[in-house]
């Protein structure tokens, strides 16, 4: 009997604190400014190793806005996590509200600023060298990113399969930007068909050595923690790998079927005469210039990403058998191996369309 009432006295001392805390308990993300920090000093009844750091905050946005906090700023000699403001830097600062009182903490330093700094700065270079095209490039690149988070991302929050998805965005993007870019013809018409297909080609290589190399698509911290988000989705972890080896792949392979379509549109522009078979020459001519170039592109843009891994593999002395052998390790081989092998299939796929198209195109000019 006693026992089950010191579990009924549990029972409701547990669910009234869950009732105080929704009933009491406000918290907000706002931006602030430090306007004095001490130096972080050790004081007693914390753990050994732990330093306080007193700051005045002045709330900049939200609900408190222009209000100043006092806030202990909690160190641990742990650069991972830890955050040292000093006077005039701008913080995020977390605020809770309990029953009236504020508690205050700074989560990190507000960086968004200086990324919108950065975005600006790059739209009016491509402005100012660009143009006109450099206008059309930038309205590409909106439209981009509104097509990934307004059509991908909530597709695949909702249950749909990664792959159909990104290939129709991948091919979608393909086409708005290569018609902004260089208008309705043959030359346009060419590097979609090129682009697409070398895209899909990368895709399915992926996916096809993915499952044969038993790629799990969990082997990064972000994908693991997709198992726990609140809307409860069951992913096709692969095929979300699989189609983001298809976007990442999109931009380069993009790159070298317009530069084929369009070289092989100007050798055409000089000398009419020659027949498709040259121009699929000259466009191949092209195209083994620029692979070798695109290739590293991709090979670096992934192995870039993974220094910090790499320095451990070696510091720690690991062979090479055990490396290669590593999700991890085997994710990146694929997705940059794939991606390259896409980026030089779309050469002589763009020279053959883009040939055919622009001696087909002559022969209709010269029947008007």
């Amino acid at each position: 009997m006693r026992v089950k009432v010191v579990f009924l006295i549990l029972a409701i001392l547990f669910s009234s604190s869950i009732i105080f805390a929704e009933e009491f308990v406000e918290s907000a993300v706002e931006k602030g400014i430090i306007i004095e920090a001490e130096e972080p000093h050790q004081e007693e009844g914390l753990y050994e190793g732990i330093r306080v750091q007193h700051l005045k905050v002045k709330i900049t946005s939200g609900k408190y806005k222009g209000q100043v906090l006092d806030i202990e700023n909690h160190l641990s000699d742990n650069p991972v996590y830890d955050i040292l403001p000093k006077k005039g830097d701008k913080v995020v600062v977390m605020i809770d509200e309990v029953d009236g009182e504020l508690e205050a903490y700074v989560t990190d330093f507000q960086r968004s600023n200086y990324i919108l700094y950065l975005a600006i700065f790059f739209i009016l270079i491509i402005l100012l060298i660009g143009k006109t095209k450099g206008l059309k490039a930038v309205i590409s690149l909106v439209l981009t990113i509104l097509s990934i988070f307004y059509i991908l991302l909530p597709q695949i929050l909702n249950g749909a399969d990664p792959m159909p998805i990104s290939i129709l965005i991948a091919v979608g993007v393909t086409i708005i930007t290569i018609l902004l870019v260089s208008g309705l013809n043959y030359k346009s018409l060419s590097a979609i068909l090129g682009t697409s297909l070398g895209v899909i080609i990368a895709g399915f290589i992926a996916y096809y050595v993915g499952h044969k190399a038993h790629l799990t698509g969990l082997s990064s911290e972000e994908a693991t923690m997709l198992m726990y988000i609140p809307q409860n989705i069951e992913f096709n972890f692969k095929n979300l790998l699989f189609s983001g080896i298809i976007l990442g792949a999109l931009g380069a392979v993009m790159d070298v079927g317009m530069s084929i379509a369009s070289s092989i549109d100007e050798v055409h522009a000089a000398n009419p005469s020659l027949s498709a078979k040259e121009l699929f020459k000259s466009g191949m001519n092209v195209g083994k210039d620029i692979m070798g170039t695109m290739t590293n592109t991709l090979i670096l843009a992934y192995t870039g990403s993974s220094i910090p891994l790499l320095l451990l593999f070696m510091a720690y002395d690991i062979s090479l058998v055990e490396i290669m052998n590593l999700d991890i390790i085997a994710t990146e081989a694929v997705r940059s191996l794939a991606g390259s092998i896409g980026l030089v299939l779309t050469i002589p796929v763009t020279a053959v369309i883009g040939s055919i198209l622009t001696k087909k195109q002559n022969k209709r000019l010269k029947g008007d």
